[in-house]
Parts: C-alpha cells; structure tokens; sequence
C-alpha cells in the first residue's frame, strides 16, 4: 500500500523553519516553541584544504550546543512545560525536520575576513530529522509505514533545499551511540547540505560515470545480479531492494541497503520501490542491534547523486557502519586509516554477512 505523507510548515519564535510530517493529517495541540527566542549568530567558515582538495568547516558558535542533558531537558522531546520550551510542539505527527540551532552552514553565512588559506562563507544548510516522539526508541522501531514516511521526508528535503539555487549536494545521515560522538540520545538524525560536491561524493561520482562510460550502463546494473548470483553477501533480499555486506566492506559488518533498479535519488523511487527499500533498511538495523544483544554504535549515511544536474549513472544507496567489530570491541580508525585512507578490516564480508542473517528477529509491528 502506497503511504501517503502529510506535512505542515511552520516558523519558530527564533526565526528558523519547522516541518511536521505524518501518515495522518498533521494536528498540533501547543504553540510551536523553540529554546530561545533569539536566533544564535551563526557565520560559519570554510578553508580549502589545498593537499587534501577538499573544504573545511569551521563554526566556533556550535561550542555552546547542548551536550548530553539529563532526560527533563531533552531538547527533542515534545514540550511539556511552556516554560521550557523544547524544539518541538505537542501534537499528531509522525516525524519533524528543522533547522539546526547551531549549525555548521548556513544559506545567509556573511562573506568572512580573509584568512590564512583560501577562505570563503559557509555557505549551505543544517537541518535535525527527529524520527519519533518516543525519548527512548529507535530508528528501527519505526513500522515500515514509518519507514516509508522517513525515505520520503529524505526525498522531499533534498527537493526543497535543491529548490534553494545554493545546493549541489544533500546528505542525510545519522550517528547513533556516545562512541560516534552523539550528544542527544533521543533518536534522530541530520541533514547537511553544501554548496559545492564534497569529496566522498565526488570520488563516488567520477568512478561511477567512468564505469558508465566504459560499459553503457550504470554499477548497481551489474553489482546487484552479480551480488544475488553469488547470494555469500546478501543479508536480505525483498526483490525490490537488498541488503548486502559489500565484498570491499571497511566495517567488519558494513551494510549497505540498495535498490534493484538502479537510480541515482530517492525520489527516483516507485511506491513499491520505497516501500521494499524501507522494509530492508529496518532489518539491516534491526539485525545489527539483535547481533550482539545491544545497541549497535553505528553511522548511516543516505548517498543521492549531486542536486546541481542530472547524474543518472550515480548510485543511490544506504551505507551503515557498525562500530563494534565484536562485543564491546570498537573499531577505532588507526594510523593506516586516518593517516593513508586504507581500511583494515578483521573479517571477510562473506562471514560477517553470514552471522547478520543468522540473527535472530522478533516479529514488530509492521
């Protein structure tokens, strides 16, 4: 069945923009707060990275974020107290997206005063996708209707910022665990959107349009048959979409959630399509957190093709990187991996994906 989304725009009291979506016609039931009525003064900074190629963000405002608050003073959780205003408003909805309050680039960021490198504004957007009203749940708690809706909010922020003239690049992602570094653990993920093709997606990119160019036909056409004739490496299959540790994973159990069909934004995706595409992603996370028996410390990264024109021959796909390679073991990137970019990873994709299967699944509420 073919989910429909609901959605209402609305603007804080300091200025930034809210969205609420739902499988529901949206209802909010309290004023819509925010922390602070004054807007924080954001003016983010980037450098060019002359050896590396690649950009730099600074932005010394984000050193007064909220950092790990106690439970009552979840900033995510809908307000309970007017007089402590949260992000978000009591009502029925499903999901909420906002503007980050301290944010690492800003469509306004002010041209800055010339530094030591090549300097220019911060140019780009920083939105905060929170994925349930529950404090304590989890991205994979969330029904297949719910994950549905959340491929489709991904969908239409990547349309809306793309819309602003600004952006050439959309990145959702979410880092879950204190290990990765998150400081709310109320479930929820970002939106980081440039205004130039960051270099993770412009080596993507140019290795794919050269596999294009030199076959007549986009990767994902022959990674996913060759994957299924193999079938060593395949978590789940749902036709439509699959699950797969990929033959060159640098996690011990990286995942990647892919289409059938190869297309370059989630918006490309039919109802059907989607639908299947949310189904695996559930699993892929669900298996990782019943693996060890715990939650599974990972970030998950959602790689569309640059906004800026078509790109067909990108890959659209999910990427999710585990980080305990065994229990209560991290996987800490080291002098090969910070120093050459070269991964050492301590078990072949063929067994990782082997114990994933295996995982044991309750039945949740689809």
């Amino acid at each position: 069945m073919t989910e429909v989304m609901h959605s209402q725009d609305f603007t804080k009291p300091d200025g930034r923009a809210l969205t609420l979506y739902g499988l529901r016609p949206i209802e909010v039931t309290s004023d819509i707060p925010s922390p602070s009525p004054e807007p924080v003064d954001a003016r983010p900074v980037m450098r060019w990275h002359p050896l590396r190629g690649e950009w730099v963000m600074y932005a010394a405002h984000r050193l007064g974020r909220t950092f790990l608050p106690p439970p009552e003073y979840n900033p995510l959780a809908p307000t309970s107290d007017p007089e402590h205003p949260t992000e978000l408003p009591r009502g029925t909805y499903d999901l909420a997206v906002f503007q980050n309050r301290f944010p690492s680039l800003t469509l306004t960021a002010p041209a800055p005063e010339p530094g030591p490198a090549e300097t220019r504004a911060g140019v780009g957007a920083c939105e905060v996708v929170v994925f349930s009203q529950d404090a304590g749940g989890r991205l994979c708690d969330l029904t297949d209707a719910q994950m549905d809706l959340l491929l489709q909010v991904w969908a239409d922020r990547t349309t809306r910022l793309a819309a602003t003239g600004k952006v050439h690049s959309v990145l959702a992602f979410e880092n879950r665990g204190v290990e990765v570094g998150v400081t709310l653990h109320h479930p929820h993920g970002q939106i980081y959107a440039y205004d130039h093709v960051p270099s993770v997606q412009a080596a993507m990119l140019r290795s794919a349009e050269a596999y294009h160019a030199n076959l007549g036909r986009p990767w994902l056409a022959d990674f996913v048959p060759e994957e299924r004739a193999d079938g060593a490496r395949i978590v789940r299959d749902d036709v439509a979409a699959l699950s797969v540790v990929p033959p060159f994973a640098r996690y011990t159990y990286e995942t990647w959630v892919l289409p059938a069909r190869p297309v370059s934004l989630l918006s490309e995706l039919t109802a059907p399509e989607r639908a299947s595409f949310a189904r695996v992603l559930r699993d892929a996370l669900r298996r990782l957190d019943g693996l060890f028996g715990g939650r599974m410390p990972y970030l998950m990264t959602v790689h569309q093709a640059p906004v800026d024109e078509p790109h067909p021959a990108f890959p659209l796909h999910v990427e999710i990187y585990p980080y305990l390679r065994a229990p209560g073991r991290m996987k800490y990137l080291a002098g090969t991996e910070q120093g050459a970019g070269e991964f050492a990873n301590d078990k072949f994709p063929e067994v990782a994906a082997q114990e994933l299967r295996e995982v044991s699944l309750a039945p949740l509420e689809s």
